[in-house]
């Protein structure tokens, strides 16, 4: 007999699910499931248990929740979500209440609430039975990350102060009255915008926490607040739109989204109808090579299902173009994430398929940071990174225009000037490049970007 304890890890949007059984009794958990539900049915398989629990630690906003659809594949799993904080759902569940506990084996899940990122949310501690006051684990949600804690400004600024006062009592009055050693896995790691400057490492110990977590030094709720609303990062505008969605209970789509394989006449009728929205999630590189004019480059990396929440609405279909028509169920789960399954076809065949047919091509230049500090005095170079990475350095002489609000604030450039855009890496950059090419812009895109800037020695500007 033995516990079975695994984390997967979904890239781009920084979410851990955890998987809980027991091989002598057959049982097994699964905590805050994506919508990817195959990986968790998967290891259940190969495994040998039955995933008879589904659990949520609180109303998710970041990602479409896995729940409903895991357990549209299951016979007689249940969904437990909390009973606290008047937390209300449309779908059938069970209330987990603060003090349950539940059994896998000789380990024992014992939820307590943990509020001040939601009002409702609930962590589970892990111990093994004869042992319950000396817990090994606890599944700390979006409660407590490694180095940070969950924001407690996602449900309006009326709410805030409230909330954040229940996340300093939270860390101070449960967390920190955990042993040194209890091993802390949260719900997200580093990259995501739940918290600020989530660590680089996927777990941590109470122990380590209580040394270095900035947001763990602080004896009084009136600092604590000010530090968690100062260092949050931008609230992405598809975190109010998830949280209902998730609260009513997502669309069970039962396996992949339906989009049918379209030729390029077909795909070309598509467009003139305006059938969808047209996205393209090839790289960089290939996207400014050329691609179908009004295209909206959204590179198909992991970082797809955030860049897709931010720039996009659920309720409209999407034409896509591929790089490759055989990673079209990897993209289709990506979309997935945080709510995407309305397609209006993809471009068989690609952008050669297109082009092989006669059809015409845009193109967008990629320059190197080598040229683009030659030319910076003939250029107008934008910058389209968050305001807390523009005050930690920038590209002396740059805009700053946050890339969500660039399709309002474009108006603020100058339509006349040649344009290079610059982000982190280049993948923003691409995106935003394809926004300015279709205003009209003259526009380049910097492969590397900052990175780049920054390894070549060039100088920087902060503040």
């Amino acid at each position: 007999m033995a516990l079975i304890f695994e984390r997967i890890h979904t890239e781009g949007i920084a979410v851990l699910s955890y998987l809980l059984g027991d091989d002598d009794s057959g049982t097994a958990a699964v905590f805050d499931p994506t919508t990817d539900v195959d990986q968790y049915l998967e290891w259940a398989r190969k495994k040998q248990l039955s995933i008879t629990h589904i659990f949520e630690t609180h109303i998710h906003a970041d990602l479409v929740s896995g729940a409903r659809e895991l357990k549209n594949r299951l016979v007689s799993a249940e969904i437990h979500v909390s009973g606290e904080g008047g937390a209300k759902y449309k779908f059938e569940h069970k209330k987990v209440r603060d003090g349950d506990r539940f059994e896998f084996g000789d380990t024992v899940v014992t939820a307590r609430h943990t509020p001040g990122h939601t009002p409702e949310h609930l962590s589970y501690v892990l111990a093994e039975k004869g042992r319950l006051k000396s817990p090994w684990g606890v599944l700390s949600g979006d409660s407590l990350f490694v180095g940070s804690a969950g924001r407690p400004d996602l449900l309006g600024d009326d709410q805030t102060a409230a909330l954040a006062k229940k996340q300093f009592h939270t860390l101070r009055d449960f967390y920190l009255k955990l042993d040194d050693s209890v091993i802390i896995h949260p719900a997200h790691g580093s990259g995501s915008p739940c918290g600020a400057d989530i660590g680089d490492r996927l777990e941590s110990t109470i122990g380590y926490e209580r040394r270095f977590n900035p947001f763990l030094q602080f004896t009084n709720a009136k600092d604590f607040t000010a530090h968690a609303i100062d260092s949050a990062p931008p609230v992405p505008i598809y975190y109010p739109v998830v949280k209902k969605l998730n609260a009513a209970g997502p669309v069970v789509i039962g396996g992949l989204p339906t989009i049918p394989a379209l030729d390029p006449g077909s795909f070309k009728e598509a467009l003139k109808d305006k059938a969808g929205v047209l996205i393209d999630i090839r790289g960089m590189l290939a996207f400014g090579g050329g691609h179908i004019p009004g295209a909206l480059n959204i590179g198909g990396s992991p970082l797809l299902p955030i860049w897709a929440g931010w720039l996009l609405r659920t309720s409209t279909p999407i034409l896509l173009v591929l790089g490759d028509d055989s990673e079209l169920g990897v993209i289709l789960r990506r979309f997935g994430l945080t709510g995407y399954h309305r397609f209006a076809g993809y471009l068989a065949g690609g952008i050669e398929a297109w082009s092989g047919a006669g059809n015409p091509l845009a193109s967008i230049p990629q320059i190197p940071v080598h040229e683009l500090k030659e030319r910076s005095d003939a250029l107008q170079i934008v910058d389209v990174r968050s305001a807390g990475e523009w005050k930690k350095g920038h590209i002396p002489g740059a805009r700053h225009l946050f890339l969500p609000e660039l399709g309002k604030r474009f108006k603020q450039l100058d339509r006349s000037l040649p344009t290079a855009v610059y982000c982190g890496s280049g993948y923003r950059a691409s995106i935003a490049a394809s926004i300015l090419k279709d205003k009209g812009f003259e526009v380049s895109n910097v492969p590397g970007s900052w990175h780049a800037w920054k390894a070549a020695g060039y100088p920087v500007e902060k503040g």
